[in-house]
């Protein structure tokens, strides 16, 4: 007799009408061959008798494959073990009320968002039962793993009349706390391991890409990198809204997110980062450019690091103190110390500007000062008035538009006159602030290409 059972008001409920049946056709059977063997024991007409019970038990045997073919009463299918849960059927029927009516992309809107739900299935099906209900479209998922739940991390195509505290309400009512959310846009609709993978090739062709890399990694976010003479020796790790890595040469890179806690997978992920990092050790790309100034000369344009460092210092003792206080803003102490965090990928990028025999005549910086872009300027006295602090500031800024800066600001002195003819050369959108006597100009980027400019423009440095 099989057991078929089937699940009626969550409890399980017996064919009793089927197992009667078999069970009758059972004694049937048996009762049958009882006859059949007396009468063959005690009759002449034993063979014609052995005929007729092999014609009731076929007929027996066609009557129960008929009974069971019968419409709510055939077996199951060979159970393979994928049985679909509720929790299936409840997201299977939230896809299909989300995809009854497709959203428009010029009537949507784009957006991040992330809850924490409870560890329990069916617990993502309800939230993407409320999101369908408001025709939300799901179009990626991430999952962070947590000890007492789960972080859910969508990315969302809902209607552009749906305000963002209706989609947070909605997720609240289906079980989701701790719910942030912003707008995204269409750089976002690449998939997570596309995207690590690249920032994982940005961070591998250039060490000055790794605190970039990091904030893209993690969105908005404060990095600051300090050295190892000045970080305290802790051990890697995180807590709610920092995070602190250990960098190879004894250093720390500290991240800030104080709008939204870290999860174990993001400190894995950036953990991953710096140690590929580490493993690939000191690396500039390479690559030159070639400046002709007027009087005919030519200057290369190239990348510079801590290799640098005794060309960079002996081009220091070279400039006045005039040139260095209007760099430095004051009197300018031991060079090797600040030369070195300057040059220092780990802090941003420089370009060096080198004569024919090798010799460097102007540093331009871009440092990461956590999460702003500062740039700054230095060109030996004798080179002057000769274009080549425009130059190297319009390729620092196009290195700044490169690395998804929103802006750079430049802190000088307000009788550098150069300085400002200099950045307003850029042809951007600039903001001055002055206090007591330090002027803080500020280019706002955005999509704006740095404009052309001619070669050799009258732009003094710093």
């Amino acid at each position: 007799m099989s057991d078929v059972t089937r699940v009626k008001h969550g409890r399980p409920v017996h064919h009793w009408r089927r197992d009667l049946v078999e069970l009758a056709a059972l004694f049937t059977a048996v009762a049958v061959a009882d006859a059949v063997a007396n009468m063959i024991g005690h009759g002449p007409d034993g063979p014609g008798l052995l005929v007729v019970s092999a014609v009731v038990l076929l007929a027996t045997a066609g009557f129960h494959v008929w009974w069971s073919r019968r419409p709510g009463h055939a077996p199951p299918s060979p159970d393979t073990g994928a049985r679909p849960s509720a929790s299936d059927e409840d997201e299977a029927a939230a896809g299909r009320q989300a995809g009854a009516a497709p959203l428009d992309p010029a009537q949507s809107v784009l957006w991040r968002m992330r809850t924490t739900v409870r560890d329990e299935p069916g617990s993502l099906a309800v939230l993407c039962t409320a999101l369908a209900g408001r025709r939300v479209d799901i179009l990626s998922l991430q999952t962070h793993p947590l000890a007492d739940g789960t972080v859910d991390e969508f990315l969302l195509r809902a209607p552009h009349d749906l305000p963002a505290a209706e989609l947070t309400r909605a997720v609240a009512g289906a079980g989701g706390s701790g719910t942030w959310i912003e707008r995204a846009d269409a750089h976002d609709l690449v998939d997570a391991p596309t995207r690590i993978l690249g920032l994982a090739t940005r961070t591998a062709l250039d060490a000055a890409e790794l605190p970039l890399a990091l904030r893209q990694l993690l969105g908005r976010c404060t990095i600051r990198s300090l050295p190892a003479a000045a970080a305290a020796p802790v051990e890697g790790g995180f807590d709610e809204t920092a995070m602190r890595l250990r960098t190879p040469e004894g250093g720390v890179i500290t991240v800030e997110r104080p709008y939204l806690p870290f999860t174990p997978t993001e400190f894995a992920r950036a953990r991953a980062l710096v140690e590929l990092d580490a493993r690939l050790g000191p690396r500039v790309p390479r690559g030159e450019h070639v400046l002709t100034l007027p009087e005919g000369n030519d200057i290369t344009v190239r990348r510079a690091d801590v290799a640098d460092l005794a060309a960079s210092k002996e081009m220091h003792e070279r400039c006045s103190q005039r040139t260095l206080s209007m760099r430095y803003h004051g009197p300018v102490g031991d060079a090797d110390r600040y030369l070195n965090h300057l040059l220092s990928p780990r802090f941003g990028r420089t370009l060096a500007a080198q004569t024919a025999s090798g010799r460097i005549v102007a540093l331009g910086h871009l440092l990461w000062d956590g999460d702003e872009t500062e740039i700054a300027l230095l060109v030996e006295d004798d080179w002057q008035r000769r274009g080549i602090g425009a130059e190297l500031l319009g390729r620092l800024v196009g290195l700044a538009i490169e690395a998804g800066c929103e802006s750079v600001y430049a802190v000088t002195q307000a009788s550098n006159t150069g300085m400002v003819a200099a950045m307003r050369g850029l042809d951007l959108p600039l903001d001055y602030q002055i206090e007591e006597g330090t002027l803080v100009i500020t280019a706002r980027l955005g999509a704006t290409p740095v404009a052309s400019r001619p070669p050799y423009e009258q732009a003094e440095q710093h």
